[in-house]
């Protein structure tokens, strides 16, 4: 399995079976869990830096990424990557 790196860009189906390209901003490991920051690649083409919409997953490796659906582990993640941007 492939470790999920900056700028991989790969396929995921939403809950319409729907396929959008995603790529990856950026990756961090908080408490063992590897998570990636991605974000649409038709909105990294089109978006200034402003209006780029940022979702994160979690996951070792592309097989493996899964949605966070937890607001509590959604809102630790969001806040350690801007801890992290900004240091």
């Amino acid at each position: 399995m492939e470790e999920i790196q900056v700028g991989d860009i790969f396929t995921l189906a939403d809950e319409n079976d729907q396929e959008e390209e995603i790529e990856v901003l950026g990756t961090l490991k908080i408490d063992g869990t590897q998570y990636a920051a991605v974000s649409l690649v038709e909105e990294l083409d089109e978006a200034s830096d402003e209006d780029i919409n940022v979702f994160f997953l979690k996951g070792e490796s592309v097989d493996q990424l899964t949605v966070i659906e937890d607001d509590e582990e959604f809102e630790k993640v969001a806040a350690a990557f801007q801890e992290a941007e900004q240091g």
